[in-house]
């Protein structure tokens, strides 16, 4: 750990607000008996949910495993906190197996130990405030899309947001510098992986923790599409994933809390790579797409998935939907597909507001269930409202990704979900940062705009239901997104990190170089 005056790419805070982020990094260290000398021994593991389906080996704080084999694998890290950071990382994963890596998936969360205890610490503030702000439009307004935009609010607490080390907006240099010396403490995990092995991280943490071990070939898969500055890391590569959050983190738009101009983040630490998205859905983007409008065109219920986030925020909204789409369903216009990953409390919540008709639901509770199901309609038909439910995080996020393939719609806040190549309906946001994640979709043709509404997210899906024009328009700007390379930001992210070239040529080629 430095203690010297803490500075990202020449631009430095204030000394008092130095001082608070070591306080913070402090407060770790004694509320969790950290240890500086502490040694950690690492092996990989098979994972037993998605290691057939993804490739994906863990890594685990043990012996008891094979060695990490730098030469073959790369290191997939990442933390649950949300879904996003587990979907981005999946979409890395994915990328690197087509490209003939072994991704090894390293979860903070899962090595015991500072890392386990601090993340675990912060993460369940998190998920309370977000599922608070869908609650209390009061808390949302003046506090939440202040913290996640740094947007001022009323003045007595727009000073106690920014005076206090744990309410700094995510906007601003001095969250970096707290983030930063709280992910130092994760230094000694990362010490026992060779230092130049490449690795993809999918949160800041992840790779601020990377950059404090000594690791040298550190690529950092940004999330969301709004620039904030916790999430840069000097000693990494930046790998973002849409033009304007490009040039936002480059200039490190106002990111001073007093907007004075600084430094710019230097050229070769960050790059546009396009949307982190999994392999099997870039791949079959004209398949899938075409299979959309067919089932369209031959009058078959439309089918929406709708999916829930890490939290557990918004099941109001999801039952005001539910509510909606029933008289749909029954006149088999619409199929509806419900994930609520692995929120089983939301699902017994949701399973006392439907009553009677809870009887009607067909519940999927196993990812083979789940696949089985998703495999059979590909080329079948589907009917009914359909509840699937997981008991583990990886199964609960990677099945919205394999539905996805054969739904028509997604209905999803627009966080990370945004960047993919499927027709969206946004629904409201949980945070500020995610607002322009709807914005990059609208602007690009795969999604609505944010419907910050009930009646207007259900307003979107009866347009959609009913009509052929909004399907039409976003299944061919996906296919001509995929063309032009927008959703293959894990296949560069990877190339980065490794060392080689992977670019997607006009005529839909690829040159691996």
């Amino acid at each position: 750990m430095d203690p010297k005056r803490f500075s990202l790419y020449g631009n430095t805070i204030t000394a008092d607000q130095d001082r608070k982020a070591l306080a913070w990094q402090q407060m770790f260290v004694d509320k969790f008996h950290y240890d500086p000398d502490e040694q950690y021994q690492l092996s990989v593991h098979d994972n037993p949910q998605l290691g057939d389906v993804l490739g994906i080996r863990d890594i685990r704080r043990d012996a008891e495993g094979d060695p990490i084999d730098p030469a073959t694998g790369i290191v997939i890290s990442t933390i649950r906190m949300g879904f996003g950071h587990y979907r981005i990382a999946m979409a890395g994963a994915s990328a690197a197996r087509a490209m003939g890596r072994t991704p090894y998936w390293l979860d903070l969360l899962a090595i015991p130990g500072i890392t386990q205890d601090a993340i675990n610490w912060w993460n369940t503030n998190y998920s309370k405030y977000s599922r608070i702000s869908q609650r209390n439009a009061a808390f949302d307004k003046y506090v939440w899309e202040s913290v996640t935009s740094g947007d001022k609010t009323l003045p007595g607490l727009n000073w106690l947001l920014n005076n206090q080390a744990i309410g700094w907006p995510w906007r601003f240099l001095k969250a970096n510098a707290r983030d930063y010396r709280k992910s130092e403490l994760f230094a000694n995990l990362h010490r026992a992986l060779p230092s130049d092995m490449p690795i993809l991280t999918a949160h800041m943490w992840n790779c601020m923790g990377a950059v404090a071990g000594g690791m040298t070939n550190v690529v950092d898969m940004m999330f969301d599409n709004w620039p904030m500055a916790f999430q840069l890391t000097e000693g990494a590569t930046h790998a973002v994933q849409s033009p304007s959050g490009y040039y936002g983190f480059r200039i490190m738009n106002q990111f001073d809390e007093d907007d004075r101009i600084l430094n710019p983040t230097p050229a070769d630490a960050i790059r546009y790579v396009g949307h982190h998205v999994d392999h099997e859905l870039v791949e079959h983007i004209e398949v899938d797409c075409a299979a959309r409008l067919t089932r369209m065109r031959n009058g078959e219920p439309r089918r929406f998935l709708l999916t829930m986030g890490g939290a557990g925020a918004q099941r109001e909204l999801f039952k005001a939907i539910i509510d909606h789409c029933r008289p749909m369903i029954d006149r088999d216009e619409l199929t509806l597909f419900v994930n609520l990953g692995d929120h089983a409390d939301n699902w017994e919540w949701l399973r006392a507001e439907l009553g009677p008709a809870a009887s009607s639901v067909q519940l999927h509770r196993t990812w083979e269930q789940a696949q089985g199901f998703a495999d059979s309609i590909r080329e079948g038909q589907a009917h009914g409202l359909h509840v699937f439910l997981f008991d583990n995080t990886f199964h609960g996020v990677y099945a919205t990704n394999y539905l996805m393939r054969v739904s028509d719609v997604l209905i999803t806040k627009p966080s990370e979900l945004a960047f993919y190549p499927i027709p969206k309906i946004f629904n409201a946001r949980v945070g500020a940062h995610e607002a322009w994640g709807a914005i990059r979709a609208a602007e690009l043709g795969d999604g609505t705009i944010e419907t910050r509404t009930i009646p207007r997210t259900l307003q979107a899906i009866d347009l959609i239901t009913q009509e052929t024009d909004l399907m039409e328009l976003f299944c061919d700007c996906i296919v001509k997104n995929k063309h032009i390379g927008v959703y293959d930001g894990a296949y560069k992210c990877v190339a980065l990190a490794t060392g080689t070239t992977w670019e997607r040529r006009l005529d839909g080629t690829i040159d691996r170089g």
